[in-house]
Protein backbone atom coordinates (compact mmCIF):
# COMPACT_ATOMS: atom_id res chain seq x y z
CA UNK A 1 0.00 0.00 0.00
CA UNK A 2 1.41 3.25 -0.91
CA UNK A 3 1.17 6.34 1.32
CA UNK A 4 -1.17 9.27 0.05
CA UNK A 5 -0.39 12.95 -0.07
CA UNK A 6 -2.40 16.03 -1.64
CA UNK A 7 -5.30 15.08 -3.45
CA UNK A 8 -4.97 11.38 -3.23
CA UNK A 9 -2.25 10.32 -5.69
CA UNK A 10 -3.38 6.61 -6.21
CA UNK A 11 -0.38 5.37 -7.07
CA UNK A 12 2.93 6.97 -6.03
CA UNK A 13 6.34 5.38 -6.07
CA UNK A 14 6.57 2.66 -2.90
CA UNK A 15 10.68 3.28 -3.17
CA UNK A 16 12.52 6.67 -3.16
CA UNK A 17 14.64 5.26 -6.29
CA UNK A 18 13.70 2.78 -9.07
CA UNK A 19 16.79 0.64 -9.18
CA UNK A 20 14.64 -2.75 -7.94
CA UNK A 21 13.23 -2.40 -10.89
CA UNK A 22 15.28 -5.01 -12.92
CA UNK A 23 14.96 -7.21 -10.22
CA UNK A 24 12.20 -9.71 -12.86
CA UNK A 25 13.72 -10.28 -15.74
CA UNK A 26 13.13 -13.00 -18.33
CA UNK A 27 15.40 -12.80 -21.50
CA UNK A 28 13.76 -12.69 -24.67
CA UNK A 29 10.91 -9.89 -23.67
CA UNK A 30 11.31 -6.58 -24.76
CA UNK A 31 10.61 -3.38 -21.80
CA UNK A 32 9.06 -0.46 -21.57
CA UNK A 33 8.09 2.20 -19.58
CA UNK A 34 4.36 3.59 -18.86
CA UNK A 35 3.57 6.69 -16.67
CA UNK A 36 0.21 7.90 -16.46
CA UNK A 37 0.08 10.52 -14.00
CA UNK A 38 0.97 9.00 -10.78
CA UNK A 39 1.03 5.49 -12.10
CA UNK A 40 4.48 4.15 -13.48
CA UNK A 41 4.77 1.14 -14.76
CA UNK A 42 7.43 -0.98 -16.06
CA UNK A 43 6.26 -3.52 -18.48
CA UNK A 44 7.96 -6.62 -20.16
CA UNK A 45 6.36 -8.40 -23.19
CA UNK A 46 6.52 -10.17 -26.23
CA UNK A 47 5.86 -7.01 -28.27
CA UNK A 48 6.25 -3.30 -27.68
CA UNK A 49 2.57 -2.58 -26.09
CA UNK A 50 2.62 0.98 -24.86
CA UNK A 51 -0.33 2.33 -26.21
CA UNK A 52 -2.70 -0.48 -24.92
CA UNK A 53 -1.42 -0.82 -21.76
CA UNK A 54 -1.71 3.58 -21.09
CA UNK A 55 -5.05 2.62 -22.86
CA UNK A 56 -5.93 0.07 -19.91
CA UNK A 57 -3.96 2.29 -16.62
CA UNK A 58 -6.89 5.07 -17.79
CA UNK A 59 -9.56 2.23 -17.60
CA UNK A 60 -8.15 1.18 -14.16
CA UNK A 61 -7.96 4.79 -12.77
CA UNK A 62 -11.31 6.17 -14.18
CA UNK A 63 -13.28 2.99 -12.41
CA UNK A 64 -11.25 3.77 -9.06
CA UNK A 65 -11.05 7.24 -9.28
CA UNK A 66 -14.68 7.64 -10.06
CA UNK A 67 -15.80 4.93 -7.36
CA UNK A 68 -13.59 7.52 -5.07
CA UNK A 69 -15.93 10.21 -6.09
CA UNK A 70 -18.78 8.35 -4.76
CA UNK A 71 -17.17 6.82 -1.96
CA UNK A 72 -14.74 9.02 -0.05
CA UNK A 73 -13.81 7.07 2.63
CA UNK A 74 -12.43 3.90 0.10
CA UNK A 75 -9.31 6.16 -0.36
CA UNK A 76 -8.34 6.49 3.35
CA UNK A 77 -9.76 3.62 5.15
CA UNK A 78 -7.24 1.49 6.54
CA UNK A 79 -9.90 -1.45 7.66
CA UNK A 80 -12.02 -3.30 5.10
CA UNK A 81 -14.47 -2.03 3.38
CA UNK A 82 -18.49 -3.00 4.19
CA UNK A 83 -19.57 -0.88 1.54
CA UNK A 84 -22.01 -3.34 -0.64
CA UNK A 85 -22.98 -1.08 -3.76
CA UNK A 86 -22.18 -1.77 -7.14
CA UNK A 87 -18.72 -1.41 -8.08
CA UNK A 88 -15.89 -2.14 -11.22
CA UNK A 89 -14.40 -5.04 -10.82
CA UNK A 90 -11.17 -4.25 -9.75
CA UNK A 91 -12.84 -2.17 -7.16
CA UNK A 92 -14.11 -5.49 -6.23
CA UNK A 93 -10.50 -7.07 -6.36
CA UNK A 94 -9.09 -4.56 -3.88
CA UNK A 95 -12.12 -5.06 -1.21
CA UNK A 96 -11.46 -8.25 -1.31
CA UNK A 97 -7.75 -8.64 -1.04
CA UNK A 98 -8.58 -6.02 1.84
CA UNK A 99 -10.84 -8.01 2.91
CA UNK A 100 -8.83 -10.97 2.92
CA UNK A 101 -6.04 -9.29 4.56
CA UNK A 102 -7.57 -7.06 7.16
CA UNK A 103 -6.74 -4.04 6.07
CA UNK A 104 -7.99 -1.37 4.00
CA UNK A 105 -8.94 -1.94 0.17
CA UNK A 106 -5.91 0.59 -1.16
CA UNK A 107 -3.32 -1.61 0.03
CA UNK A 108 -3.97 -3.53 -2.67
CA UNK A 109 -4.03 -0.77 -5.41
CA UNK A 110 -0.77 -1.32 -7.17
CA UNK A 111 -0.93 -5.22 -7.26
CA UNK A 112 -4.79 -4.58 -8.70
CA UNK A 113 -3.69 -2.56 -11.61
CA UNK A 114 -0.50 -4.65 -12.25
CA UNK A 115 -2.95 -7.62 -12.85
CA UNK A 116 -5.79 -5.84 -14.66
CA UNK A 117 -3.06 -4.42 -16.96
CA UNK A 118 -1.00 -7.77 -17.38
CA UNK A 119 -3.87 -9.46 -18.06
CA UNK A 120 -5.18 -6.91 -21.00
CA UNK A 121 -1.86 -6.96 -22.78
CA UNK A 122 -1.80 -10.87 -22.67
CA UNK A 123 -4.54 -10.60 -25.48
CA UNK A 124 -1.71 -9.84 -27.25
CA UNK A 125 1.31 -11.43 -25.89
CA UNK A 126 2.08 -15.00 -24.69
CA UNK A 127 3.90 -13.90 -21.66
CA UNK A 128 3.98 -10.52 -19.45
CA UNK A 129 5.43 -8.98 -16.39
CA UNK A 130 3.95 -5.78 -14.96
CA UNK A 131 5.79 -4.09 -12.15
CA UNK A 132 3.94 -1.15 -10.35
CA UNK A 133 5.95 0.37 -7.47
CA UNK A 134 7.53 -2.77 -6.31
CA UNK A 135 4.24 -4.96 -7.09
CA UNK A 136 4.81 -7.58 -9.71
CA UNK A 137 2.00 -9.06 -11.91
CA UNK A 138 3.97 -11.85 -14.26
CA UNK A 139 3.17 -14.77 -16.49
CA UNK A 140 6.15 -16.35 -17.76
CA UNK A 141 6.68 -19.76 -19.42
CA UNK A 142 9.67 -20.99 -17.81
CA UNK A 143 11.33 -20.39 -14.40
CA UNK A 144 12.30 -16.79 -13.09
CA UNK A 145 14.01 -15.78 -10.30
CA UNK A 146 12.91 -12.16 -8.68
CA UNK A 147 15.64 -10.34 -6.73
CA UNK A 148 14.45 -9.44 -3.38
CA UNK A 149 14.81 -5.49 -2.49
CA UNK A 150 15.36 -4.80 1.07
CA UNK A 151 16.71 -1.40 1.28
CA UNK A 152 19.94 -0.91 3.57
CA UNK A 153 19.72 -4.70 4.75
CA UNK A 154 23.06 -6.99 3.81
CA UNK A 155 20.25 -9.49 2.94
CA UNK A 156 18.84 -7.18 -0.01
CA UNK A 157 19.76 -8.07 -3.78
CA UNK A 158 21.91 -11.24 -2.30
CA UNK A 159 19.07 -13.44 -2.12
CA UNK A 160 16.21 -14.25 -4.83
CA UNK A 161 12.95 -15.73 -4.92
CA UNK A 162 12.36 -18.71 -7.59
CA UNK A 163 8.71 -17.83 -8.72
CA UNK A 164 6.74 -20.82 -8.79
CA UNK A 165 4.47 -21.84 -11.72
CA UNK A 166 3.10 -18.96 -13.48
CA UNK A 167 1.71 -20.04 -16.57
CA UNK A 168 -2.00 -19.29 -15.21
CA UNK A 169 -0.48 -15.25 -14.29
CA UNK A 170 0.73 -14.58 -10.39
CA UNK A 171 1.41 -12.07 -8.43
CA UNK A 172 4.34 -11.19 -6.49
CA UNK A 173 4.36 -7.84 -4.48
CA UNK A 174 6.20 -6.42 -1.66
CA UNK A 175 5.67 -3.60 1.44
CA UNK A 176 8.62 -1.97 3.42
CA UNK A 177 8.70 -0.07 6.54
CA UNK A 178 11.55 1.08 6.14
CA UNK A 179 12.32 2.32 2.61
CA UNK A 180 10.77 4.98 0.85
CA UNK A 181 6.80 5.63 0.82
CA UNK A 182 5.00 2.55 1.62
CA UNK A 183 2.36 2.93 4.17
CA UNK A 184 3.70 0.51 6.78
CA UNK A 185 3.15 0.47 10.62
CA UNK A 186 5.66 -2.16 10.65
CA UNK A 187 9.65 -2.15 10.67
CA UNK A 188 10.38 -4.74 8.40
CA UNK A 189 12.92 -4.22 5.41
CA UNK A 190 10.40 -6.20 2.93
CA UNK A 191 7.97 -8.70 3.17
CA UNK A 192 6.74 -10.48 -0.16
CA UNK A 193 4.08 -12.29 -0.68
CA UNK A 194 3.72 -14.57 -3.47
CA UNK A 195 -0.48 -15.11 -4.57
CA UNK A 196 -2.33 -16.15 -8.08
CA UNK A 197 -4.04 -12.82 -7.01
CA UNK A 198 -1.70 -9.97 -7.21
CA UNK A 199 -4.04 -8.00 -5.26
CA UNK A 200 -4.08 -10.44 -2.67
CA UNK A 201 -0.25 -10.73 -2.51
CA UNK A 202 -0.51 -6.88 -2.36
CA UNK A 203 -2.99 -6.56 0.40
CA UNK A 204 -1.16 -9.42 2.00
CA UNK A 205 2.13 -7.90 2.31
CA UNK A 206 1.19 -4.38 3.77
CA UNK A 207 -0.90 -7.03 6.82
CA UNK A 208 2.03 -8.60 7.63
CA UNK A 209 4.43 -6.01 7.55
CA UNK A 210 2.55 -4.14 9.85
CA UNK A 211 3.33 -6.89 12.18
CA UNK A 212 6.64 -7.00 12.29
CA UNK A 213 8.11 -4.53 14.75
CA UNK A 214 11.35 -6.19 15.61
CA UNK A 215 13.63 -9.48 14.97
CA UNK A 216 10.75 -11.23 17.34
CA UNK A 217 8.24 -10.12 15.13
CA UNK A 218 9.49 -12.88 12.30
CA UNK A 219 7.69 -15.79 13.27
CA UNK A 220 4.38 -14.52 14.31
CA UNK A 221 3.99 -12.48 11.16
CA UNK A 222 4.29 -14.99 9.06
CA UNK A 223 2.45 -17.02 11.51
CA UNK A 224 -0.81 -14.51 10.49
CA UNK A 225 -0.05 -14.23 6.62
CA UNK A 226 -0.47 -17.89 6.73
CA UNK A 227 -3.65 -17.71 7.36
CA UNK A 228 -4.46 -15.63 4.38
CA UNK A 229 -7.10 -17.22 1.93
CA UNK A 230 -4.96 -17.15 -0.72
CA UNK A 231 -1.66 -16.04 0.10
CA UNK A 232 0.89 -19.27 -1.73
CA UNK A 233 4.41 -17.51 -0.10
CA UNK A 234 6.12 -14.79 2.56
CA UNK A 235 9.39 -13.68 2.77
CA UNK A 236 10.56 -11.35 5.66
CA UNK A 237 13.45 -9.14 5.80
CA UNK A 238 14.52 -7.38 8.94
CA UNK A 239 18.06 -6.52 8.81
CA UNK A 240 20.27 -9.32 9.02
CA UNK A 241 17.49 -11.98 9.65
CA UNK A 242 15.04 -13.65 7.05
CA UNK A 243 12.08 -15.98 7.79
CA UNK A 244 10.05 -17.49 4.65
CA UNK A 245 7.20 -19.79 4.74
CA UNK A 246 4.82 -21.49 1.60
CA UNK A 247 5.80 -22.31 -1.93
CA UNK A 248 9.24 -20.15 -2.23
CA UNK A 249 12.64 -21.47 -3.05
CA UNK A 250 15.23 -18.83 -2.25
CA UNK A 251 18.37 -18.63 -4.36
CA UNK A 252 21.62 -17.02 -4.01
CA UNK A 253 22.08 -13.99 -6.37
CA UNK A 254 25.48 -13.92 -8.13
CA UNK A 255 27.19 -11.15 -8.23
CA UNK A 256 24.80 -9.13 -6.71
CA UNK A 257 25.58 -5.98 -4.48
CA UNK A 258 23.18 -5.35 -1.51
Amino acid sequence: MKKRSGRWPLYPASYCERTYRQRVCSDGLLSFQVVCQETDLMIQADCLLENQAREQVLVCRGHIEGYIHRYPGFATTLVPWTEQALAPEIVWNMIRAGGAAGVGPMAAVAGAVAETVGRELLKESRQVVVENGGDVFLKIDGPVVAGLFAGNSPLSMKMGIKVPDSRDGIGLCTSSGTVGHSLSTGSADAVCVVSQSCAVADAAATAIGNRVRSLRGIKPAIAFGKQIAGVLGIVVVTGREMGAWGQVELVPLKGKKG
